[in-house]
């Protein structure tokens, strides 16, 4: 693999081995790691995202239940399940895969789950925490994103990173965890007007749009660290990114690929937040 390519695969493997050791001790002192995804609705692509977490789980020896649902699944019975699950000590991650269906508030949902088992890095608190730059459970892209750069040795202090997109799983805190490390951070959106402009002078460019070819070479500047977390289809019908890959890592300093690149570290940060709670749960026991 070229040497501007940043390889997900390899970087997600890595940190999944230091997993292993945590959570043989975990188990040392009787405490196993226990993962519970809630799927409602026959969405292919969620069903498809929650085999491969789960697959993942087993394959580090992490405990997952998956609790399936119609779509007739009423938003009552979710929270029912949600506080039920809130309570059961073995299960130290709750995940309820989105999107769910329209009746349903995913906002209500996931202010249902304890802060203490929101492994997604969703809940008001632990954005709140984020952005005051404390410790807590950091949404699993972004947080991704963060541990590819560290692999890389690539420095984040005093770069401008721009950040295309503003979701509330991607864009925004990207931004806010590149802020927490002394970056200068800005945002494009749809409404930014001129966005060359802004992608021109990124030090580390994270594209987050989900628009395929969105960024060429012309919009970056050369030796950039391009992120690309764009999940397309191209014409073809080919997984593509926001990014053009081929004509961009000729320019690019380092570049993640699509599909291998970011997508394999979104689910093991899934898994090392799953840890870090059981780790935390063994601590307060321990303490309490």
């Amino acid at each position: 693999m070229s040497d501007s390519i940043i390889d997900g695969k390899l970087i997600a493997n890595y940190y999944r081995e230091q997993l292993k050791s945590k959570i043989v001790n975990l188990k040392e002192k009787e405490v196993t790691p226990g993962l519970a995804v809630i799927l409602v609705g026959d969405n292919h692509a969620s069903q498809s995202y929650v085999k491969m977490k789960r697959k993942a789980c087993s394959n580090l020896g992490i405990h997952s239940e998956l609790y399936q649902y119609e779509s007739s699944l009423t938003e009552e019975e979710l929270l029912h399940k949600v506080v039920e699950l809130n309570e059961q000590s073995h299960i130290h991650g709750i995940l309820v895969q989105l999107p769910l269906p329209d009746h349903i508030n995913p906002i209500t949902v996931i202010e249902t789950i304890s802060p203490s088992k929101d492994v997604d890095g969703f809940h008001p608190i632990s954005i709140g925490k984020m952005v005051t730059n404390q410790d807590t459970f950091y949404s699993c892209t972004p947080l991704g994103i963060m541990k590819m750069l560290e692999f890389e040795e690539i420095p984040v202090e005093g770069k401008h990173v721009v950040i295309l997109g503003r979701s509330n799983i991607v864009g925004k805190p990207a931004g806010h965890l590149f802020l927490n490390r002394n970056a200068t951070v800005t945002y494009c959106h749809s409404k930014t007007k001129n966005m060359s402009s802004y992608t021109k002078q990124a030090d580390i460019l994270v594209s987050a749009v989900g628009k395929a070819n969105l960024i060429g070479a012309d919009d970056i500047k050369a030796g950039a660290v391009v992120i690309d977390v764009g999940m397309n289809r191209d014409e073809n019908g080919t997984l593509c990114g926001d990014v053009n890959f081929p004509e961009v890592k000729e320019k690019a300093g380092k570049i993640t690929p699509v599909p291998g690149g970011v997508g394999p570290m979104t689910i093991t940060m899934l898994l090392y937040n799953t840890v870090k709670s059981a780790e935390w749960a063994l601590s307060n026991r321990q303490n309490g």
